[in-house]
């Protein structure tokens, strides 16, 4: 396993570099300010328009996106380090460069399983950053870590038309806040008594303004809405229809598309999740040699010492495994590489969590204040541990693949 950075990935490290230094970092203030004053709180600030500008003008575009008629044409192991770093800005990076959740795996999804006509309509403004999209699969009334409990129906009209009529309540729909959320990729269950409960649901294209959608609410996450990210929303479907020609893939298909989405993007989390451990150690050194307690630094505390060791070898021993991650999925497939994208899914939120947390502590009262980002560093950090499955999924799969070598 070599997991030297090639040439094309240290000339796009050093571009990345030099646009999160010189645009983005900078802009976060200017966001905050130019959100203050819209009309509404989910429009998008104008310097979010800008960096997307700039990145797309410097190739810094849909850099996730392995497929190189769609993105940039990295592999996993490319595009890590360069996750990594638009982690260390989460609110911004990832939307100025197309690489936001869930658009990517929504761009992945059309462009792995969308007919021409889909992506057409749906997959070309996406990969042009000119809609947002939104991934409804979690519900409020089972529990979603177990796909197969989905309750919404997508079924077939009775009335003789080419049409699915789709009933059942969302929630935590990412970006669905957004007004340039123009699409939803609906899961739910077309053949809800199937024998395989594998195969009872699909995935369809739902228009945001079709009939019967209600976008009802904004959730919060520990108090915030994720402005930046478009939110998370409750999202009613009330016999909303759709043309048939909008299921995505096959009938059935839905929990095998799921399964496909799902690996990439969590490894993206886990990617960005190291750039954000890498911030919030950044802030704690800062913080340790330019703040006086007791009659010395704080960098000179030993418990400051071992805050600061502790995450440096921890951030180490996360990046390692997620590049040996990032390299299976390369070199055997997403299925080879299972039992090390459950293992970083399970260690990676976690770890970090613990490192802002440490942070947070250095920064005293200013840690949990909107001062810095350590708070909503935590917040996106800690949702992770549920996000894409929780860990304990992870953790039960992870084991029954690790007893079968003794049964």
């Amino acid at each position: 396993m070599d997991f030297a950075f090639d040439a094309r990935t240290e000339e796009l490290r050093a571009k990345l570099l030099a646009f999160m230094d010189e645009y983005v970092y900078p802009a976060e203030a200017v966001a905050e300010e130019q959100r203050a004053a819209l009309a509404s709180p989910w429009d998008t600030p104008a310097v979010v328009e800008e960096l997307k500008a700039e990145a797309r003008r410097q190739g810094l575009w849909n850099l996730f996106l392995p497929d190189s008629e769609h993105g940039a044409g990295l592999t996993n192991l490319q595009y890590a380090p360069l996750a990594e770093i638009t982690g260390r800005s989460p609110q911004l990076a990832p939307t100025a460069t197309n690489c936001a959740a869930p658009d990517t795996g929504n761009m992945e999804v059309l462009a792995q399983f969308g007919d021409e006509q889909q992506k057409k309509q749906w997959l070309e403004p996406l990969l042009a950053g000119e809609i947002r999209s939104a991934f409804a699969m979690t519900e409020p009334e089972v529990a979603s870590s177990d796909a197969t409990n989905i309750t919404t129906h997508i079924e077939r009209a009775t009335d003789g038309t080419a049409e699915y009529v789709i009933t059942g309540r969302k929630w935590y729909i990412s970006g669905a806040m957004n007004p340039d959320c123009k699409i939803f990729i609906v899961m739910g269950k077309t053949d809800p008594d199937g024998a395989d409960i594998r195969r009872q649901q699909s995935m369809v294209l739902v228009p945001r303004d079709t009939p019967g959608v209600t976008v009802k609410r904004a959730m919060q996450v520990f108090g915030y809405e994720d402005h930046y990210h478009g939110g998370h929303a409750e999202v009613i479907f009330d016999h909303a229809r759709v043309p048939v020609t909008n299921l995505i893939g096959e009938e059935g298909g839905g929990f095998a598309i799921a399964q496909a989405r799902l690996g990439p993007g969590r490894i993206h989390h886990c990617m960005r999740l190291i750039g954000m451990a890498e911030r919030a150690i950044e802030l704690m050194c800062r913080r340790a040699v330019s703040r006086t307690a007791f009659g010395k630094a704080l960098a000179q505390q030993g418990v400051v010492h071992n805050w600061i060791a502790d995450a440096r070898v921890t951030v180490e021993q996360l990046r390692l495994l997620v590049l040996k991650t990032a390299w299976l999925m390369d070199t055997v497939g997403n299925r080879g590489a299972h039992a090390e994208i459950q293992a970083i899914k399970i260690a990676t939120p976690r770890a970090v969590v613990d490192i802002i947390d440490r942070a947070i502590q250095l920064h005293g009262a200013g840690g949990v204040s909107q001062d810095f980002p350590l708070a909503e560093l935590y917040a996106g950090a800690r949702t992770l541990m549920i996000a894409d499955g929780p860990d304990e999924v992870h953790q039960r799969s992870l084991a029954r693949r690790e007893l079968k070598k003794y049964l």
